[in-house]
Parts: structure tokens; sequence; C-alpha cells
């Protein structure tokens, strides 16, 4: 009798690349902001290094998300568009997928956690999607978003496991690394904030620098995949202000990015992110979230030696809901 004939082995996920940025750049020419970069010299002073931030706040829909999403939905040839897009999201991916979403004449359905900020949720509704909760400790938003797409003809995009959508969030790295040029300066490394990485691994492929991810303790889970060389999942998830970087599992196209980049990772502590959100409202005079502002409490923690060396670090997100800013401004000793 003769034996079954083995499976075929899954073919490797390829990461993403800068050519991919590079298209993703010319396909969304001027659609995202350009947004700028921002010296502090108070905070080279404290890190003995010179830090430029890249403030994706002051980007459409107050987060870097709208550039993967909107490069997504340009890729869809227009009978693609026809049955609109089914995301899911804590806020920051679902308002990026409702604004592209309206700018291309698309309906969007977002499927969002019941505890996401009230902001962010109230945002989203306001270009046009309809929002679905879930509970995201008992829950998969996955499964919910695959259904009802299937019930409308929909597309779904996820929040980072998509070469199109890092390759549009990567085009945040190409921008920084240009501009620096312009200025006649390189940098040696980048942070970014990480929840999923789908912009860690856009920024990589699109800066082709060193780069060193940024978690909230707790949900380090691209940190320590990236130190063990496999996927690991977050263990034991507890609140946090970062509502934005509570990812439980980041993807393996994600993964294979990161790696492919040389990516490491480290983490920071509620405290720390309180001071980051109160340094940047005080400092750089910018409104940051919590999770946006990770690479921040990073370096005011000295979580990393960037002494003598230019740093490009990303804030990614701005909407942050007027109470958790003010938590932070008092916890940090601000008020």
């Amino acid at each position: 009798m003769t034996s079954p004939a083995p499976a075929a082995a899954a073919a490797p996920v390829a990461p993403v690349v800068h050519a991919d940025v590079l298209a993703a750049s010319n396909r969304l020419g001027s659609w995202p902001v350009r947004t700028p970069l921002i010296n502090c010299p108070a905070l080279d002073a404290l890190c003995g290094g010179r830090i430029w931030f890249k403030p994706e706040n002051l980007q459409h829909t107050g987060s870097f998300k709208f550039r993967g999403a909107m490069n997504r939905l340009l890729a869809l040839p227009p009978e693609g568009r026809r049955g609109g897009v089914v995301a899911y999201s804590s806020g920051n991916h679902a308002q990026g997928v409702a604004r592209a979403a309206r700018l291309l004449g698309m309906p969007a359905l977002i499927v969002m956690p019941s505890d996401a900020p009230k902001l962010k949720v109230e945002r989203t509704r306001a270009d046009g999607a309809e929002v679905v909760f879930y509970d995201r400790l008992t829950e998969a938003r996955e499964t919910i978003a695959a259904n009802l797409a299937e019930a409308r003809g929909a597309i779904i995009v996820p929040p980072f496991a998509d070469a199109l959508v890092i390759a549009g969030q990567g085009t945040a790295g190409l921008e920084a690394v240009q501009d620096l040029a312009a200025m006649g300066e390189t940098a040696d490394l980048v942070l970014t904030c990480c929840g999923g990485g789908g912009l860690s691994g856009g920024f990589a492929a699109g800066s082709q620098l060193p780069i060193v991810v940024v978690e909230p303790e707790g949900y380090d889970d691209v940190c320590r995949s990236l130190a063990a060389g496999r996927i690991l999942p977050v263990e034991n998830p507890g609140p946090t202000r970062c509502d934005a970087l509570q990812t439980l599992v980041m993807a393996e196209i994600t993964f294979e990015t990161l790696r492919h980049h040389g990516a490491t990772g480290v983490a920071v502590s509620e405290a720390e992110v309180a001071r980051a959100v109160a340094f940047a409202f005080r400092e750089l005079k910018l409104v940051v979230e919590p999770g946006g502002s990770v690479t921040l409490a990073a370096l005011l923690a000295g979580k990393l030696d960037v002494t003598g060396k230019t740093v490009i670090a990303t804030l990614s997100g701005g909407n942050i809901d007027a109470e958790v800013l003010v938590s932070c401004l008092r916890e940090a000793g601000a008020l």
C-alpha cells in the first residue's frame, strides 16, 4: 500500500523591503501629510545624542495609520471597492481606514473593542464608518470582521498583517531619511512605537536604518519574539494606557520583516509613559497619546545608549482622551 504524500510545506512569507515602500510612496502621492522632523535641544542634552522626532500625531486622523490604509485601498481596482471595507482596530487604524474609505467613496465598517477611547470611536463615526463593538479579552475581532466582510462582500484591511499596509506605513521612514538628508544629516538609529509591528517593519524598510522597537511592559511580545527567533504571544495581558499597542500576537509578515531588517526591542513602564506624555506636552508642545509616546519614554528612561548618535524616533499618534492626558500630567508632576 502506497503511503500518502507528505503535505507541502507552506511557502515562507516574504518581508516588506525598500522597493515596496518606494512603490507605496509613488501610489500615495500627496494623500498623506508629509509630517516634519522636530528636534528638542532639552532632550538632546538629557540623552547626549541628537534626536529627530517624526510626529505622526500630525498626520490625517492623528496617527500614521492613514498611510497604510490609503495605500491598501488605492491598490484596489475600481470593481474591488464596491463592497466597501471592514477593519478591526482599537482606534487609530479605525480612523485611518474610515478616512481613506470616505475619501474614495467606499462604505466602511469597523470592529472596535468596547473599551476603546471615546475620542477614537467618535472620530471613526465622524468619517462615516459604522462601528461594531467586541470584548477584546473574550472575543476574536478577526472572526467577527471576517463574518461581516463575507456578508457584505467587503474587503478586510488588517491593522498590520498586510504587505501593502506595512509598505504604506513605511513611507514615514522614507520621508524622515529624505528630509534629514536635505538638512545635511544622516541617522544612526531608528526608534519606533510598536504594537503589531506594521509601523516598525515599514519604517525599517523605508529608512534602511538599524531599528529598535519600543513596547509597553506586559505587551512586549515583539521584543520577546525577536529575541527568541520565533513568534511569542503576550502573556497575562493587563491594563495599560497604551491602548494603541495592546496587540496580543504579531503576524508572521511583521515578524519576518523586522527580523529581515535586524530589529531589536525594549519595553517601558506605565510611569515612564506618563512622563513621556507630559514631556511632549511641556517641551515639544505636542499632544501625544500614551502608545505614541513610548519611544520618547525609552529615551527619557535611558533604555538605550544614544550618546553621540543621531536618532529618528516616531511619535505615532495623538488621539488621547482629555482625562488620560490630565492623569499623565498629574502623575508626572506637571500639574
